[in-house]
């Protein structure tokens, strides 16, 4: 046997003992929810939404929901090639000092499991990439239970495809007005809110709008706050 082939035994166990290590094996909770919840004692996220505990760190998601997806919302734009506006996730803002021009990334995303949780945040940074990061990860910590049913006249088929009753949410001007739908009708809305309602579960809906729509953020948060009233409503009382 050579000294080369020695050699190379010798690197590869140290090669098969290098693994990817797991962030949550490291994590170290600083809240008693996060403790918790590594401890065992909380197994769901529904358990938490549904106490209406505050959740202050995203670990605390990424610990019970390995499988939360995550969307990045258009709410930037750029010239495009032909002339006009071509939408980006990322928006640059500059302000203009002595030195120079200081520029600011935003970044708004949405994360949910498609089983009626949802969440949606907001970040800012210097770079796209911290602002995407920091997105996700307020996104996490604002997350809500989605009242599901099928509350149409037209279906009453009582599986959770839609929501149960009309709700309406707002955020600067941008009023938001979501309605049941019967099956196969789809998501009567535009491409950036069918992120919001696709990672929240629903797969049927009617909606409405009022005001400056364009504006995507406050769009996007007008939608969120008319999914976290639907709690606030009852039917047959006002």
């Amino acid at each position: 046997m050579t000294e080369e082939n020695k050699q190379e035994q010798e690197e590869k166990p140290e090669q098969m003992k290098i693994e990817e290590e797991n962030p949550l094996e490291k994590w170290e909770p600083k809240t008693k929810l996060g403790k918790m919840v590594k401890e065992g004692k909380i197994k769901n996220l529904d358990e938490i939404l549904e106490r209406g505990w505050k959740i202050r760190e995203p670990e605390i998601v990424d610990w019970l929901e390995p499988n939360m997806k995550s969307e990045l919302i258009l709410i930037g734009g750029r010239t495009g090639k032909g002339g006009g506006q071509q939408r980006i996730p990322i928006r640059i803002t500059a302000v203009v000092k002595k030195s120079g021009k200081r520029f600011r990334m935003s970044a708004m995303a949405v994360v949910g499991n498609e089983k009626g949780i949802v969440g949606v945040g907001f970040g800012k940074a210097k770079e796209a990439r911290l602002a995407v990061e920091k997105a996700i990860r307020k996104a996490k910590l604002n997350l809500i239970k989605v009242k599901m049913g099928c509350g149409s006249w037209e279906c009453n088929c009582g599986e959770p495809h839609s929501i149960p009753y009309k709700s309406e949410g707002k955020s600067g001007s941008v009023r938001a007005i979501i309605m049941p739908a019967p099956k196969g009708v789809g998501l009567v809305v535009d491409d950036e809110t069918k992120k919001l309602m696709r990672l929240a579960g629903i797969k049927d809906i009617w909606s409405k709008t009022f005001g400056s729509t364009t504006t995507r953020f406050n769009l996007i948060k007008a939608y969120f706050n008319a999914l976290k009233n639907l709690h606030a409503y009852q039917r047959g009382k006002k």
